[in-house]
């Protein structure tokens, strides 16, 4: 049974309905359910709108409390919810699950523990705590029908939660992920569907995380075009505006991140273009070995990714995930101290002499990024010649010249064959040299025995009339996606 959508939610469809089945289920048994992504994507807002449809239990926990502050704390809301004379009293954990359980003993009812990995710091048994209550022979779990829901943003932390040997493998019920927008979904939720040049380029300062709206920026988005400037100098740039420390505060908030300083040294490395492992320790002066565990930490933390070669096995790029973090990388650490002193018209000299750093260390990669997930989300059969199976980008190396030809998009099938390559102009008007280019590595990946069935090229510019007449001639090997197909067509 799906719950009725509130009416003040964008989108989040799909992930309502993953939690009212699963909070709607009347099966007698205490189930487990896990909600983990990135801060600022509407998780709260999702669990509480829950809670307020089925009359259920919401708890948020507070940072750095001690352990019995916080069994306190959590005794007076079980009271509140439950209506009891006198304060719920929970000596220990053990005691605080059974008390959680047992407010599904009449009902179905969801019990969120929100901000969960802050209760698990001070008491690092409660998960094997939870996972003895949710033991299948245990008499207090099937007496009850409670649907237990543990949220958090700490995305290493939550994902282990149900990995390996941890204690709750294999409990839960539901392990629900709540991403951010893609950037169509972005364009509609800060009111720019109708303008997609303006919508992307405010996708690529703060990409598609639904708070830096609503909360940071109380919905106030570019009046248009002509209007970016200033909106970046006033919300973004600005030291008043809660958008200016707010990557600083999503790596200080992560506990897996301990020496923030290394790691925003990672993130600057890889923001200024050094994509390998090997380009990213020269650039910050150490050797490859000793920054493998802050790779690897940031990757289990959602800010990078190790994006796999499309043409070369045991090859991979690291990619930041979220637009803001290599905005603010790129852009704002360089001039960090100068933007903090506050002077007459110097950040928009800031601003205007970053332009360039702007378009090919921001714009152009995101942008690329944004071409893929069109192949992957948006696509049709017809334009791929199949449905696509993986999108990536590669190098395809030429012997013969001795040289190395970046691919921004590499689409393959299901079943691993070939079906596009494409490259993405943010800035350009593609014109007849990019086709030749696209289709000289063509012919190298058909000399290997690879060839693809369609040439793609992406334009944030727009498209030469030669280009555009070569296109119609080749009976649609040859896809040209602007803006506007980008932003509404397949």
């Amino acid at each position: 049974m799906s719950l009725p959508r509130p009416s003040d939610m964008f989108d989040r469809a799909w992930e309502w309905e993953q939690l009212s089945r699963f909070v709607a289920n009347d099966a007698q048994g205490a189930t487990l359910g896990v909600v983990s992504g990135r801060r600022r994507q509407g998780k709260t807002f999702l669990l509480e709108a829950v809670c307020e449809a089925t009359g259920g239990f919401y708890y948020a926990a507070t940072e750095a409390v001690p352990r019995a502050e916080a069994l306190r704390q959590l005794g007076e809301a079980v009271s509140a919810f439950a209506g009891t004379p006198g304060r719920v009293r929970f000596e220990n954990w053990e005691e605080a699950i059974d008390g959680l359980l047992s407010l599904g003993a009449e009902r179905t009812v969801p019990v969120v523990l929100d901000e969960f990995p802050y209760l698990v710091r001070d008491a690092k048994d409660l998960p094997s705590v939870i996972q003895k209550a949710l033991s299948p022979r245990r008499e207090q779990r099937g007496a009850s029908r409670s649907r237990l829901l543990l949220c958090g943003s700490s995305i290493s932390f939550m994902g282990g939660l149900l990995s390996g040997q941890a204690p709750l493998r294999g409990r839960a019920g539901l392990e629900l992920v709540v991403p951010t927008f893609n950037f169509r979904l972005a364009a509609e939720f800060w009111g720019l569907a109708a303008e997609p040049r303006l919508a992307a380029l405010v996708y690529f300062v703060v990409g598609g995380t639904p708070a830096y709206r609503t909360e940071y920026l109380a919905g106030i988005a570019p009046a248009g075009l002509a209007d970016f400037d200033r909106w970046v100098v006033e919300y973004v740039l600005n030291p008043a505006s809660p958008l200016f420390r707010e990557v600083r505060f999503l790596l200080a908030e992560d506990p897996a991140l301990r020496d923030t300083g290394l790691y925003h040294t990672v993130l600057a490395a890889v923001a200024e273009g050094n994509a390998t492992r090997s380009g990213i320790a020269g650039r910050i002066e150490r050797k490859a070995v000793d920054i493998s565990h802050h790779l690897t930490v940031l990757e289990d933390a959602g800010l990078l990714v190790a994006d796999p070669d499309a043409f070369r096995r045991n090859r991979s790029e690291y990619r930041i995930t979220e637009p803001l973090v290599r905005f603010y990388h790129a852009i704002m650490r360089p001039y960090w101290a100068q933007l903090e002193r506050v002077r007459q018209g110097r950040t928009e000299r800031i601003w205007r002499t970053a332009q360039p750093r702007f378009r090919s260390n921001v714009a152009g990669p995101v942008y690329e990024r944004m071409c893929r997930v069109w192949c992957e989300d948006f696509a049709s059969e017809e334009t791929l010649g199949d449905m696509a199976g993986s999108v990536q980008s590669g190098v395809v190396h030429d012997a013969t010249t001795r040289t190395s030809h970046e691919v921004d998009v590499a689409v393959r099938g299901p079943d691993g064959a070939l079906l596009a390559i494409g490259e993405a102009k943010w800035g350009d008007v593609v014109g007849l040299g990019h086709l030749e280019r696209l289709e000289r590595v063509a012919a190298l990946l058909a000399a290997r025995g690879e060839a693809p069935g369609r040439l793609l090229l992406f334009s944030g510019m727009g498209f030469m009339p030669a280009v555009q007449e070569a296109a119609a001639r080749s009976d649609g090997r040859v896809q040209l996606v602007g803006l506007d197909r980008l932003y509404t067509g397949s």
